[in-house]
């Protein structure tokens, strides 16, 4: 999916680390990239790309012209540079830069991360409960990236017995994991290494796990099995021949069954056999029926399962292990046309859904020897409640993470019996910050055809005393995932300076359940960008900004969302900022041959179809780019995104420099040492995070 990074990227940035500029009295023009026109005709229409030859990773030429858009960027940009350092360093001022997470305990063990002033990554631990005596490092990050520009940490799964690690890691950001076993007693890493691991389930027998494997576009496809020390080939045990389904497997919080899932975008099917390391066959619970969702939990002898079998937000019902299929079902929660069920978490004792209801995310507790059911309560306007680390099936307490756009996060431990909630631990903010100098709301648009749109605010407070202010309004609405309303340690540098931060929740994403996402995805995808303008007019309207205070920002698919609007009304907005924006959607989806293209039929549409097609190319930003005015832009992208091709990005900026009139800024910043999440230290990030802001805060002019 062009998912979870491309909102990651919304709430901080991507790039390269900003450098000192030397610029000149004449400005220098951007650079303008050649073209050289191919045509394609598909339903009987003829498209020229007069840009598709920068599809050439590993040309000079188009290497030389990446180069050439960063060195303009960094002209361009170069009079913010002390603003870019002041920001940063407010926001490591706010950080507590050497700190520990909440532990957990899975087993005999208690699991944690540190991080240290000056590090860019996290090192993981563990230790015996209660005795710090015995802490064990399991894998330094900052170790392992010595020498690399890039690192990140994929699959982390610790043995039942607790003495092997299965980890995995992407060394270039192109999000293709090497998978490695550490055997922690010896403190030693054994010769195990298998290419483009995307999941992990031990075996109880700490010597055998299943993997799952990427084909050639990145899809999870087979299903493995390999033992410790086996040199012979690992058997497949599953190949998924239907490429819109990916595969994963994972192991019960029971830790006796395993679990392998096929899941497209609308469709599931999972399957399960023992956690034991036999050969043993796997039993289908329900066969694949198009637009039949549901997942799986193991309690006893017995399987609880989410399912959408009977209506779009989900009920649960429970099924014996001996007869899993759907003519056992017996309904414990039944379907809700006003409450979407987003998940479900199983323990001994109890049971937890996270519910959303009116846009907000629920956390609702149940015992199974009793008919107590509890929501936990929540008494801020605008907030996100989630699952934190809940890895013991005995517990006694549910472990959640709470957030706002006020409160950092926090996590808590909800005793079920007691009903009782502890805070165990709270991300500090640094540097004098208090919550009650801020204020968070909602508010709520009106689309073109009636519909309400939720709206999340925050400022400081004052900061609407004389009018209409600057504001940064953000958005995604793809894939049925609610935009989070989560705290940012940086966010404050923008709220300090006068700014309100609102979030559009246009359709297409999940914040009022499966229908809003229905609603725009598909036949209907116009209604994300038709609300996302129609919450822009209700913020000026009401008085918060006006047009020329305005700047928007999304990433990835919430790029498609800039491109767009920056179509249909640039004269709406002053700013844009995209990051690693999937905008050219038309030739991405009729180039199956790229990773996420046909499972992505089901979001977008399959374009070999003509209704598909025509639509697509309605509203594509890079096919709909014209001759008009265009708002002061910057883009980023990163060479090596697996989501969203480089070439995209690098295609749609040289199309809008041949087109666009008049002589608003254009900036292209091109990350050439990461992937779809931008750089990977966690320093380099908030310098990026930093760099985006003083665009948008040197861009933005304080008054209308």
């Amino acid at each position: 999916m062009r998912l979870l990074a491309g909102l990651a990227l919304v709430l901080g940035a991507c790039g390269s680390t900003p450098q000192p500029a030397n610029p000149s009295s004449t400005p220098m023009p951007p650079p303008i990239a050649r073209k050289e026109p191919h045509s394609s005709t598909l339903h009987g229409d003829t498209r020229v790309d007069e840009y598709h030859w920068l599809r050439d990773k590993e040309s000079p030429e188009v290497r030389a012209y990446l180069e050439a858009e960063n060195a303009h960027a960094e002209r361009v940009t170069g009079r913010t540079i002390e603003l870019q350092r002041t920001l940063y360093d407010e926001i490591v001022g706010r950080i507590q830069e050497t700190d520990q997470s909440a532990p957990y305990r899975k087993g005999r063990f208690e699991y944690y991360h540190r991080t240290f002033e000056g590090k860019q990554y996290r090192a993981y631990y563990r230790r015996e409960p209660g005795k710090p005596d015995t802490e064990n490092l399991l894998l330094d990050m900052n170790a392992l990236a010595e020498g690399l520009p890039f690192l990140a940490l994929g699959a982390y799964e610790v043995s039942p017995d607790g003495r092997y690690l299965a980890f995995s890691l992407d060394k270039t950001g192109f999000r293709e994991y090497t998978l490695q076993v550490k055997d922690l007693e010896a403190g030693r890493l054994l010769p195990e290494q298998i290419e483009k691991v995307k999941s992990v389930a031990w075996a109880s027998d700490s010597r055998t796990f299943f993997y799952t494997v990427d084909d050639d576009t990145k899809r999870p496809y087979r299903v493995l099995r390999h033992r410790l020390g086996d040199k012979s080939p690992d058997p497949v045990l599953f190949e998924e021949a239907d490429e819109r389904f990916r595969v994963a497997v994972w192991r019960s919080r029971s830790g006796e069954l395993l679990f392998r899932g096929s899941f497209s975008h609308t469709t599931s099917e999972v399957a399960f056999r023992s956690a034991s390391a036999g050969r043993e066959d796997w039993e289908m619970v329900a066969p694949r029926e198009q637009d039949h969702e549901y997942d799986v939990s193991h309690r006893k002898d017995e399987l609880l399962i989410r399912t959408n079998d009977r209506g779009r937000n989900f009920r649960i019902v429970r099924a014996p292990l001996r007869s899993p299929g759907r003519d056992s079902w017996k309904e414990i929660i039944p379907h809700r046309d006003d409450v979407m069920v987003e998940g479900l978490d199983v323990f001994e004792d109890f049971f937890v859904l996270s519910e959303r209801e009116m846009g907000l995310p629920h956390v609702r507790v149940s015992r199974f020897d009793s008919d107590e059911t509890e929501r936990i309560p929540v008494d801020e306007p605008v907030y996100a409640i989630y699952p934190g680390n809940n890895e013991e099936f005995s517990a006694r307490a549910y472990r959640f993470r709470y957030e706002s756009l006020t409160t950092p996060d926090s996590v808590y431990d909800y005793d079920v019996h007691d009903h009782t909630r502890m805070l165990v631990k709270r991300v500090e903010v640094l540097g004098g910050y208090d919550p009650a100098g801020y204020r968070a709301e909602r508010q709520w648009a009106t689309a073109p055809d009636g519909t309400k749109i939720p709206v999340s605010l925050v400022y400081a407070r004052g900061a609407l005393d004389d009018g209409p202010a600057r504001m940064l309004l953000v958005g995604y609405g793809s894939y049925g995932y609610p935009y989070p309303t989560t705290f940012s340690h940086a966010r404050v540098s923008l709220l300090d300076r006068g700014l309100v931060y609102a979030i559009a929740h246009v359709r297409g994403g999940g914040e009022l359940g499966k229908a809003w996402h229905d609603q725009g995805r598909l036949e209907n995808k116009k209604n994300t960008f038709t609300d996302f303008i129609a919450v822009a007019e209700h913020l000026i309207a009401s008085g918060y900004t006006s047009p020329s205070q305005l700047a928007i920002q999304g990433g990835s698919a919430g790029g498609l969302l800039m491109g767009a609007v920056s179509n249909m009304r640039p004269d709406l907005f002053h700013v844009v900022v995209s990051l690693v924006p999937f905008v050219d959607v038309l030739n991405t989806m009729l180039d199956d041959s790229l990773p996420l293209t046909v499972g992505e039929y089901e979001e977008w549409g399959n374009p070999n179809e003509r209704d598909a097609y025509l639509r697509i190319e309605s509203y594509c930003p890079y096919t709909n780019i014209s001759k008009q005015p265009y708002p002061t832009m910057l883009v980023r992208t990163s060479l090596n995104d697996s989501q969203v091709m480089y070439w995209e990005p690098a295609k749609y900026v040289a199309k809008l420099r041949a087109n666009a009139l008049g002589d608003n800024p254009l900036v292209f910043k091109i990350n050439l040492d990461a992937g779809h999440g931008g750089a990977s230290g966690r320093y380099d990030y908030l310098k990026e995070t930093a760099f985006d802001y003083a665009f948008i805060l040197d861009r933005l002019p304080a008054a209308p």
